[in-house]
């Protein structure tokens, strides 16, 4: 029988831990951090110095840890876009906006282990030779806000934040940003316009890679809440422990937000790779199988922008024949049957449902989210959730379905951001994997 596999959640639920600073370092806090800057220099292969720094950002690397926030890149290889030394200073920013519907792990980390985040962040701003960092916060967290402003001042107050952070002569501050609540701030060039106190409008990339020219124009990081939070972890197990857990290049644990039609909604933690979708929906130790007893009509794997998969699919997985449920949550085999884990954001559909209501539901968000730089989306956008209007109120068309692929098609790959995938997708899946559905809709 599955379990979860708690490394990131290990106390956040335990009756007897609460969220302050002295709890966190009875058990444990701080000491990664201690660990990280007790690392030596060392002399390299070449003969050369090989910086306490470069060795730690090698180490995340070697994990095999990629971004908990959507997209799955390396953590290790994004941080090394970054030139060390560099004429200008760099930063790291915490995307704690976590705006993907269907999504709350962030969430949970925030509320209940807040110091977890910020040591994470600290170990993260030492290996990157960072002195400034932001938390930027998703502006219904308000709760989430104060919590992290407290633990910042107990962390500060005990010498982790600050001059001179434990005699290491690394200094660091950390500030908390609230966004007003766009899902367009989780994109990480229109997060930090916004962060500059600017419209939150994407930037285009080449040549606004944050990299090279993020906050302020300078060298900048951005990762997840979850993503930083692994990177404790890896110092205190070692990089090639922490790769040993989940599955090759899909390495640690992942949080799952699990939304819906199951008996047990919440959020859980599992080896990457480990379980399968079929066991996070059924299993009493999970989803606890459907409500009512109804039956599986179609789940969306990562997050409301994600592809869906409808109930009954098979696919061809490195010449293995899979059924749905049996497909491991994992980045790689999501991304081979034509979906992704995106925020790991389950949401399951029922039979009870009208799921061409639930696209529309989604079109409608996505048409009152999008940030109208780009015609594509703020046109397109706007004409899908009006197609699906129709459908839902009895006024479908016959080519609805085929106007809904064609604005769809014409939206992908022509934004500045991803937000014009994040529409189009649920669409062009929604109408290629029910069709029947549609011709119901049209045909009433």
């Amino acid at each position: 029988m599955p379990q979860e596999h708690k490394l990131l959640l290990k106390y956040a639920d335990a009756p007897d831990y609460s969220k302050d600073l002295e709890c966190y370092e009875r058990h444990g806090g701080y000491q990664a951090l201690r660990q990280a800057l007790d690392i030596k220099a060392s002399t390299g292969a070449d003969g050369n110095e090989v910086t306490a720094q470069a060795q730690l950002r090698k180490s995340v690397l070697d994990s095999g840890l990629r971004g908990r926030g959507g997209a799955g890149f390396s953590c290790g290889l994004k941080w090394s876009f970054v030139r060390h030394p560099n004429p200008k200073p760099v930063y790291l920013i915490c995307n704690a906006d976590e705006s993907e519907p269907g999504t709350f792990k962030d969430k949970q980390i925030i509320y209940k282990d807040p110091h977890q985040l910020i040591e994470g962040m600290i170990i993260a701003c030492w290996a990157n030779h960072v002195n400034l960092a932001y938390i930027y916060i998703r502006g219904e967290f308000t709760e989430g806000a104060k919590i992290l402003n407290t633990a910042l001042a107990e962390a500060r107050a005990k010498g982790y934040l600050g001059k001179d952070i434990l005699g290491s002569g690394h200094d660091l501050e950390i500030h908390i940003h609230r966004g007003a609540g766009a899902y367009i701030c989780g994109e990480e060039t229109g997060l930090i316009e916004s962060l500059e106190g600017k419209r939150a409008y994407p930037r285009i990339k080449p040549p606004y890679f944050p990299a090279a020219l993020g906050l302020y124009m300078c060298p900048t990081i951005v990762n997840n809440v979850e993503t930083l939070c692994n990177v404790k972890h890896i110092v205190e197990m070692g990089a090639e422990a922490f790769a040993k857990l989940g599955t090759p290049n899909n390495t640690g644990t992942r949080l799952v937000s699990l939304s819906g039609d199951v008996k047990q909604p919440g959020y859980f933690e599992i080896e990457t790779g480990k379980v399968t979708l079929g066991e996070l929906i059924n299993d009493p130790n999970f989803g606890g199988g459907l409500r009512n007893g109804n039956q599986l009509q179609a789940i969306i794997p990562g997050g409301s922008s994600s592809k869906v998969l409808r109930a009954g699919e098979t696919f061809k997985v490195d010449e293995k024949q899979m059924d749905l449920l049996d497909v491991p949550y994992d980045f790689d085999t999501l991304m081979k049957i034509g979906t992704m884990s995106g925020s790991g954001a389950i949401i399951v559909i029922d039979d009870s449902r009208d799921i061409i209501e639930c696209l529309a539901n989604l079109a409608e968000f996505y048409a009152h989210e999008s940030c109208g730089q780009c015609t594509p989306c703020r046109e397109g956008s706007l004409w899908m959730n009006k197609a699906l209007h129709r459908l839902t109120h009895g006024e479908g068309r016959a080519e609805d379905p085929e106007y809904l692929k064609h604005i769809a098609h014409n939206i992908q790959g022509r934004t500045i951001c991803a937000f014009g995938e994040a529409c189009a997708w649920p669409v062009l899946s929604f109408v290629d994997k029910f069709k029947d559905k549609f011709e119901e809709k049209v045909s009433a």
